[in-house]
């Protein structure tokens, strides 16, 4: 089959210019018997290219073909994510999924601690999380953090949660640095229109945005935390790649120019993670942040998530309004503490 052809058949009606887009394609799976065998798959076309196509449905994994096998395909709508409450959790067991959505290139378990680092790459990859029981006496734990975190040339920073981080390891730690809101909200109203709502995304808006599972140069250079020092651009990718299913998106801009918006949601369980919310200062208040989380929010229900959160330095006023209005809350705290040398 020609590309010709393809392009000739009316129920063909996507193109490479729809990657990113949720679509529902049908394929050429198989011959039984002479007569052909068709499936069909609902997903994120994540590329499409001269080695053909690939879907990523809700569940199952990626499902490539090559292009001559297409025989229909359109784009379809956001999954419908349905209402439900926010799953049960504690602050401790939150900051526990945020910390495998956000790993550092090296980590070291310490009981229930867990030792992280990345090249310096924030604060977040580069900090212990000291949350229950590190397995030994406490004067011992710190040693061990101390000369782990010499060893690579990086201050050894705690994580301190409240509520969640023992009172008596707070009274050994320097004061706090980065104090910072995690804030949750049922996913479903994220991902829905929402009609009436004043923050509520246009469907043209939604429409903008690209999902995709790794994040190119075009989503790289709107992110503003890189730096220069390649070992740090490198801790980065692997940080921002890293959790348990990470879909990145993109609101493009004119051909040849950066992107409008960026975002990143990493899916674990019941949870979905919003961070790196990013958007071009000449395209603000234009509804593109929100339709970014409404479009990344829409793909993990689809996986299952029935709950979002995110982390909000507590001096940002801006998107803490933002939050605000897209019905999210404050679950608990944290900021960073340096552990002194003895």
């Amino acid at each position: 089959m020609t590309r010709d052809q393809l392009e000739r058949r009316p129920e063909v009606r996507i193109d490479r210019s729809d990657v990113g887009l949720r679509v529902s394609v049908r394929r050429l799976s198989e011959f039984v018997d002479d007569r052909p065998v068709f499936r069909d798959v609902i997903g994120v076309l994540t590329s499409w290219d001269e080695h053909g196509l690939t879907v990523e449905p809700r569940s199952g994994g990626p499902v490539s073909f090559p292009e001559k096998l297409l025989v229909a395909g359109k784009v379809v709508p956001l999954f419908p994510a349905r209402r439900a409450p926010l799953p049960a959790t504690t602050p401790v067991e939150l900051q526990r999924t945020a910390g495998r959505g956000w790993p550092g290139t090296e980590q070291q378990e310490l009981g229930a601690w867990t030792l992280r680092a990345a090249a310096g790459f924030t604060r977040r990859a580069n900090s212990v999380q000291a949350l229950g029981d590190p397995g030994v006496p406490l004067t011992e734990a710190l040693a061990a953090v101390r000369d782990w975190y010499a060893a690579r040339a990086l201050p050894a920073l705690v994580e301190v949660v409240t509520p969640g981080t023992a009172d008596g390891l707070r009274e050994l730690l320097g004061p706090p640095r980065s104090p910072t809101l995690v804030r949750t909200a049922p996913l479903a109203g994220l991902a829905r229109t929402g009609a009436g709502h004043p923050a509520a995304p246009s469907a043209e808006g939604r429409g903008r945005v690209r999902l995709a599972r790794t994040a190119d140069a075009d989503w790289m250079s709107l992110y503003g935390r890189l730096g220069q020092d390649p070992a740090v651009r490198e801790a980065a990718r692997q940080v921002l790649h890293g959790g348990p299913s990470v879909w990145f998106a993109t609101v493009p801009g004119a051909p040849g120019q950066p992107p409008l918006a960026i975002g990143r949601c990493v899916i674990d369980g019941p949870w979905a993670c919003f961070g790196a919310i990013e958007v071009q200062p000449y395209a603000r208040r234009a509804g593109l942040a929100t339709a970014v989380m409404a479009v990344l929010a829409a793909r993990a229900a689809e996986e299952g998530a029935s709950g979002a959160y995110l982390q909000v330095e507590a001096g940002n006023d801006a998107a803490i309004a933002l939050y605000d209005g897209l019905g999210f809350t404050t679950s608990h705290t944290y900021h960073y503490a340096l552990l002194p040398q003895e």
